[in-house]
């Protein structure tokens, strides 16, 4: 602590100033160039307790400050940021060493010096490693900060502080332990919000959600086991969802247009500068303070013909920062509302969304601020290029499609995307096809879908098609359109899309461009997945655009070089085969006897090969969210099998594949514990089925059942595994570990 440090000295306590320690401290100090903080420090003890001077604090602080600030400014602007180091910042170092932490805290007693210990203790958590921490470290401190945020003059600083704080603290903040968190809510402005949204994020995002696919799913249930209840995250959206017209105020911060200017490209290159050291919107708010009284004070500058340039010069700086001001503040925003959507209380969120009409706001902005055109000067943060991820323009466009994403998956509301006219035309898709409307769209309240000429998701297709090859934007696209087909199949969805292109355009990115990009291939294999299913128009269409044997084995080829990327497709395409043959129309024997797509699956040595493959590629310690969908599509092709009561020849061909590959046991050993996995998986009281259902159209009773035979200790049995593996390979008794 601080009086430890000068107790090293030889000094005495508070309010008895030593000369032998402060002679000391001034020869050491000459030596150790420290730069006079550590007996400005002293001064700022000895005066720090309650009935003391503050205004000599005050003084004392504004004298360290520059010292401090100068090295956190020279670590912000420096492009190789390296880990903090003493020899780089000695005055942080120094004050840090001396205990000016401890005692910048303990100045928060007075009001009159937290705008002053807010600045310190920012600068020292930017050079210093490890101030942060301890910091985190005190929740009493951490919860008082967010009091200070009612005060309009520190709310940057305040807001800036925690945020850092948030970012290191090993334990997530209960937001219900925060004093009248309500209050504070509603006591702010709407840019005061949108940077508390930021604060927010850290709180209510699951820790480990940026590799959410990459963690097994044995990991993933032995932790819910752990846990039991709802995480602090969940808690904290419960929370955040209770405070009165919170959603209402982020729907309105999101859709709230930026006033339109003209004449504003040409001062973007002039801030380029700015932008190289700016890390998000709170240092923003600051500059944009300073471009606004730049601003007022030019309009009240002479006005002769200098004066003029010079006030339109200035007035139309600030009009630029508020383009990207307000692109920053959307981010915050549509993240908190994503991390809402994708939660426990969705239902009641997406019932809040709708109402404050989000959808149709963000349509309105698509042209103007979301998807705008580029400049040649766009604005990127920290000296990047414009396609970097990090720019904010980008992050942006992810960020609402991510959005899109988690409103369309598997919820009705997903027609709010639409306009009047779009949704009638859906209305008359299922009626020239003689089949019954979708009752979400006969349900779904005209005054809350989109507007003008275009909704939401036909303006996403056309910026979609319009995507460079390697715009990293493919992923993201696919992911948002593919959220609306899913669900039940709706064939007047699919034709919607269908009569839009969209099917002949994912086939030019994959077999025309030949897309190397794994995460992209993904995205548009499940899409096409999709897009297809049980739709004998689409898979005509495919054989139409698919039309030579050369475009046909690259198409394949794509399929085959990953089928973890490709195995939703491939289920798609093994469901509507098999509906397709079970039919008697002309017009489908007509597509059947010619569509390459089909005659190549209903080849049993195909699917013979696809399900061995499948089942090869994955195992129980290795199962992922990404990759489990291998393991339900080798069920699928084994169900179809069941229902033709062909189940048997597929084990036994299984078996000899084994013998081929001169592996006995190998495939069928790793299938039987996949399959009592599954079981632990997906009979867990708290998992939903309806997914499984609704991609595949057969009922989850016959999933288990079918699950259930195959698991069959029976080795008498002719649809047990057990009676496919020689004894002298059986290896199913061994549990799987947990850890």
């Amino acid at each position: 602590s601080l009086s430890d440090a000068f107790q090293s000295f030889g000094g005495g306590s508070r309010g008895h100033r030593d000369p032998i320690t402060e002679a000391l401290l001034k020869e050491r100090d000459k030596l150790a160039k420290w730069n006079g903080i550590p007996l400005l420090l002293q001064k700022l003890y000895e005066n720090s307790h309650p009935n003391s001077d503050f205004s000599e604090c005050q003084s004392i602080l504004k004298e360290i400050s520059p010292l401090l600030s100068m090295e956190a400014m020279a670590f912000v602007t420096d492009d190789n940021r390296k880990p903090a180091q003493e020899a780089a910042f000695p005055n942080t170092y120094t004050f840090d060493l001396f205990g000016g932490v401890d005692v910048s805290v303990s100045g928060f007693l007075s009001d009159d010096l937290i705008k002053d210990c807010l600045s310190i203790l920012y600068n020292t958590c930017i050079c210093t490693e490890g101030v942060t921490k301890r910091l985190a470290e005190r929740n009493d401190f951490v919860l008082f900060l967010f009091t200070l945020m009612t005060n309009k003059k520190t709310f940057l600083q305040t807001a800036t502080l925690i945020e850092d704080i948030l970012g290191v603290k090993k334990e997530m903040i209960q937001l219900e332990d925060i004093p009248n968190l309500a209050s504070l809510v509603s006591s702010f402005d709407q840019q005061q919000l949108a940077n508390f949204c930021r604060i927010l994020a850290v709180t209510i995002s699951e820790l480990d959600t940026g590799s959410d696919d990459k963690h097994t799913l044995l990991a993933k249930n032995a932790q819910q086991k752990k846990n039991g209840g709802p995480s602090r995250a969940e808690v904290n959206q419960a929370t955040l969802l209770n405070i009165p017209g919170f959603v209402e105020r982020l729907c309105k911060l999101a859709t709230r247009k930026v006033s339109e200017t003209t004449g504003t490209s040409n001062f973007l290159q002039e801030l380029e500068e700015w932008y190289t050291w700016l890390d998000n919107a709170l240092v923003l708010d600051a500059l944009m303070r300073v471009a606004n009284e730049e601003a007022e004070q030019s309009s009240t500058e002479s006005s002769d013909e200098s004066g003029l340039a010079n006030t339109s010069a200035r007035t139309q700086l600030p009009q630029s920062m508020k383009i990207m001001h307000e692109i920053m503040y959307k981010l915050e925003v549509l993240y908190v509302l994503c991390v809402l959507l994708m939660g426990r209380q969705r239902n009641q969120v997406h019932k809040m969304i709708a109402e404050f009409k989000l959808i149709p706001g963000l349509n309105n902005l698509f042209d103007k601020l979301i998807w705008r055109k580029h400049s040649a000067s766009t604005l990127v943060l920290h000296g990047h290029n414009q396609n970097c991820d990090c720019s904010p323009d980008i992050t942006l466009k992810i960020q609402f499609l991510r959005l899109l994403q988690s409103f369309s998956d598997h919820h009705e509301n997903k027609y709010l995307l639409l306009n009047s006219q779009e949704l009638n035309e859906l209305s008359a898709i299922s009626l020239k096809a003689n089949i019954p409307e979708v009752d979400a769209v006969v349900n779904t309240d005209r005054s809350l879908v989109c507007d003008g000429k275009r909704g939401l998701l036909t303006r996403l297709l056309q910026v979609m098609k319009k995507e460079p090859a390697e715009s990293s934007f493919r992923f993201w696209q696919a992911r948002a359109v593919e959220s609306f087909l899913r669900g039940a199949t709706s064939y007047a969805d699919q034709m919607f899309l269908l009569k839009r292109g969209l099917l002949e355009h994912i086939l030019y990115c994959i077999v025309d461009s030949e897309c190397k990009s794994r995460d992209v291939l993904q995205s548009y294999f499940d899409l096409l997945g999709e897009l297809m299913k049980f739709n004998i128009d689409a898979f005509k269409r495919f054989n139409k655009y698919i039309n030579t044997d050369e475009k046909f084995q690259i198409f394949l080829n794509q399929i085959n070089s990953s089928l973890v990327d490709s195995n939703m497709l491939v289920r798609c395409i093994t469901l509507s085969l098999d509906r397709f043959e079970n039919q008697s129309d002309i017009k489908v024997a007509e597509v059947l006897s010619e569509c390459r797509l089909l005659s190549y699956m209903s080849q049993m040595s195909m699917r013979m090969s696809f399900l061995f493959r499948l089942i090869n590629i994955i195992h129980v310690q290795t199962l992922t969210q990404e990759n489990v969908s291998c393991l339900n599509t080798s069920l699928v092709i084994l169900m179809l099998a069941r229902r033709k009561e062909k189940l048997p020849f597929y084990l036994h061909k299984l078996q000899e594949m084994e013998y081929v590959k001169k592996y006995p046991g190998f495939i069928l050993n790793n299938f039987h514990s996949l399959l009592r996995f599954w079981q632990q998986h997906y009979l867990n009281k708290d998992k939903d089925s309806t997914c499984l259902e609704n991609s595949s159209c057969i009922s989850f009773t016959y999933w288990k059942e079918t699950v259930s035979i195959l698991l069959s200790p029976d080795r008498t049995s002719p649809c047990a595994i057990v009676s496919y593996i020689d004894e002298a390979y059986m290896d199913i008794d061994r549990d799987f570990s947990e850890e």
